[in-house]
């Protein structure tokens, strides 16, 4: 101290100190001169005084004067030692960022000033302090005082182009500071950190994109920044930096790609356009390298393929079907539970267009990887049924496919038909809305006949009586109405002549005997018409009900269509087809007079002709009366119920009494339930509307009065010879 002080007069000191700059300034210069007197006799001790002194006595005093002037003063210091300077920044720097912090702004100033000279003369030689220089400068961008913003921003301009021209930066301890501040909110340090970024990526000699994974998080912070300028600045950076991924020949993908995984899913629009542009990129050029993110890929481009933004949707559906080419195998870390459990998720997502895409996921998984996806069975399973209930008939449609797909295994199958009818017991709601949808699918899928047997084994040992009636309506409905079941119907209308055909309806008959009109309408179907008389005349009087008369209406309307043109085109023949009028006049009987079906199919049994065409002649009958006829026609039926000439020589097979009492023995089940419960019972009926609109006959414009034609009350006292 003493040293310095007989060096430096005291009325240096003084001034130095003074409340006018231009006083300091003069002290300032005079302190320079004395400096680099010192420096030129090589007098390195006393020069080590004078700042020590400058140090002690003026940046550390409470007083903001002699603040400014120690500041000053040692940037004169600096200027007078020049080229030797170097040696003495130990003491020089460290109390010039200390004033940094200062309470006051013109302190703050008077050092952005002060290390500014000081930063002119060393040069790359104070790189050394850069790292608490970029903190300090950080700090600074953000200042309350504008004044003191503004020499930040000559500083920082001038520290730059010192890094850049420097090879003595270290960007490996850098890259932590910078990291700790990427997610500061302050748009002044953003745009402050931006520029370091942007400024150290264009030095050749500086990796910075080996680093990017470390503040890339950050940049997509700023995109959603409130200020433009911030966001085009983000923007500019992360353009630069993808840029460079792609002419780069080793890059990090996985630890970026977890990165714009999350912002995928920002809810600023601009981010998720712009981390889903990434991700397509990755996609393109990482090819193998992103397998084992694969499935983290997947849950951030699904809810973006539903994304309101059009450019967002649109680049969403080109990466998903990137992903989806590549080929990932399990050896290769790909991830086939895990890609499942995300397509399952997104199963629940609120969109469509995301349910269709994860469900193509399964599909694709399920034809690349069948083994291992059915070892994940359980957990998909139970979401795959639930689907059947989505309001989007694509995605019921996809989703049968996927069941048909995993149904190909008999267990499978099996298990896929149980639990479906299960689902149908505990929403009745999906049978009404989506099971005709359901049930002609699979049967497209899997095979009509096959679906159909495995549902009427299930109905079969069905305990829960209404509901089987329930689905046994729906499905003969079904099998009635549908193309998709044509060939089906075709094999049951040669159930007399075909073997085949004959064992389907002996597989239908038991689930079938829960609705007494699906088993009249299977005969009818199956050219099994003295047996569909028998059923009509065991019904008793409970079994004409609401329920029954809703359910025959539909039969009556559905005679009246092309499914049934071969059962209208055999009452052509009525002394062949006796047992046919006669349960179509049963079923007459029963309807309600004043009913639109009574008078639709009144009006059909009235255009059987009074004779037989057979072919080669016309056999008349006599008095012109089909009734005296049908009678003499009866009189040649043989044991096995039917006429001697007609084609049934495969009815004997079947045992119709006994089935005729299983669906006697079946109704009087469904008669003892509704008697316990008719409540229940009722509330069960009303539910059971129609699954499904049957076109309407056209109903004559004027009726006749009376029917001349009529038939007697009864052909036959005799019952069924079965």
């Amino acid at each position: 101290m003493a040293d310095a002080l007989s060096v430096i007069p005291s009325s240096v000191l003084r001034n130095l100190s003074d409340k006018l700059y231009e006083k300091r300034k003069n002290a300032a210069l005079e302190v320079e001169g004395i400096v680099k007197q010192l420096a030129a006799s090589g007098d390195h001790e006393k020069i080590s005084a004078v700042i020590s002194l400058l140090t002690t006595e003026f940046t550390y005093s409470p007083q903001a004067n002699h603040r400014k002037g120690g500041l000053i003063g040692l940037a004169a210091a600096t200027v007078g030692l020049t080229s030797e300077a170097s040696q003495h920044l130990e003491q020089i720097v460290p109390p010039v960022l200390n004033s940094f912090s200062d309470q006051d702004s013109r302190v703050r100033y008077y050092a952005c000033e002060a290390l500014y000279n000081i930063a002119k003369v060393v040069r790359g030689d104070f790189i050394i302090f850069f790292n608490q220089i970029f903190d300090a400068l950080c700090k600074l961008s953000a200042d309350s005082a504008a004044n003191v913003q503004s020499a930040a921003h000559l500083l920082d301009r001038l520290v730059k182009d010192i890094v850049t021209e420097s090879d003595q930066f270290s960007i490996e301890e850098f890259i932590p500071l910078l990291r700790e501040r990427m997610n500061v909110l302050n748009p002044f340090v953003r745009q402050f950190l931006v520029g370091w970024i942007t400024v150290l990526d264009s030095v050749p000699d500086i990796d910075m994109l080996g680093f990017l994974p470390d503040f890339l998080d950050g940049l997509f912070n700023m995109l959603s920044d409130s200020s433009h300028e911030i966001r085009q600045q983000a923007d500019s950076a992360l353009s630069e930096f993808l840029q460079e991924i792609k002419n780069s020949p080793s890059v990090d993908y996985g630890r970026m790609a977890e990165i714009l995984v999350q912002r995928a899913a920002s809810p600023d629009e601009f981010t998720r356009l712009t981390a889903i542009t990434w991700i397509n990129e990755f996609v393109k050029l990482s090819g193998d390298q992103l397998v084992p993110y694969y499935a983290d890929i997947l849950g951030a481009i699904l809810p973006c393929i539903s994304d309101k933004e059009e450019k967002i949707r649109v680049v969403a559906r080109e990466t998903n079907e990137e992903l989806r080419s590549i080929k990932g195998e399990p050896e290769e870390a790909f991830n086939v539970g895990a890609i499942l459990s995300i397509a399952r998720r997104q199963l629940d997502s609120e969109w469509e267009a995301t349910r269709i895409e994860a469900l193509h996921w399964i599909s694709t998984l399920l034809d690349r990887h069948r083994s291992e996806v059915l070892c994940f069975l359980n957990d998909i399973f139970d979401t795959l049924l639930k689907a059947l209930s989505d309001s989007s008939d694509e995605v019921v449609l996809l989703v049968l496919d996927i069941h048909a797909c995993i149904a190909q295994d008999p267990p499978h199958f099996r298990q896929l038909v149980v639990f479906l009818v299960h689902n149908f017991q505990i929403d009745h709601s999906l049978l009404e809305r989506r099971g005709p949808l359901i049930i002609r699918r699979l049967c497209v899928l899997l095979g009509a006949e096959r679906v159909y047997r495995e549902l009427s084994t299930i109905l079969e040992e069905e305990a829960d009586l209404d509901f089987a009636c329930i689905m046994v309506q729906a499905l003969n409905l079904i099998l009635l109405t549908s193309s998709e079941l044509s060939e089906l119907r075709k094999l049951l209308k040669q159930s007399l002549a075909n073997a085949a055909g004959k064992d389907l309806f002996v597989s239908l008959y038991a689930s079938w005997s829960h609705s007494p009109m699906a088993i009249i309408s299977l005969c009818l179907l199956a050219q099994m018409y003295q047996h569909a008389s028998a059923v009509i005349q065991s019904l008793v009087e409970e079994d004409i009900n609401v329920k029954f008369l809703v359910q025959l209406d539909k039969l009556v309307r559905l005679l009246e269509t092309p499914i049934f043109a071969h059962l209208r085109l055999q009452l052509l023949e009525p002394g062949r087809y006796v047992w046919l009028l006669k349960a179509l006049y049963g079923l007459l009987m029963l309807l309600p007079q004043q009913s639109a079906a009574f008078k639709i199919l009144r009006t059909r049994l009235k255009t059987v002709p009074s004779y037989s065409f057979n072919g080669d002649q016309l056999k008349q009958a006599s008095s012109g009366n089909l009734y005296s006829q049908i009678l003499h026609d009866v009189s040649q039926i043989t044991l096995d119920g039917d006429i001697t000439h007609d084609n049934g020589n495969l009815q004997n097979e079947i045992d119709f009494g006994s089935r005729l009492q299983q669906f006697q023995q079946i109704q009087q089940q469904h008669r003892l339930l509704a008697s316990k419960s008719p409540a229940q019972s009722q509330s069960r009926n009303n539910s059971t509307l129609l699954l499904k609109e049957v076109p309407k006959a056209e109903e004559p414009r004027q009726p006749p009065t009376s029917d001349t034609n009529g038939p007697p009350s009864r052909l036959s006292k005799k019952g069924p010879g079965q």
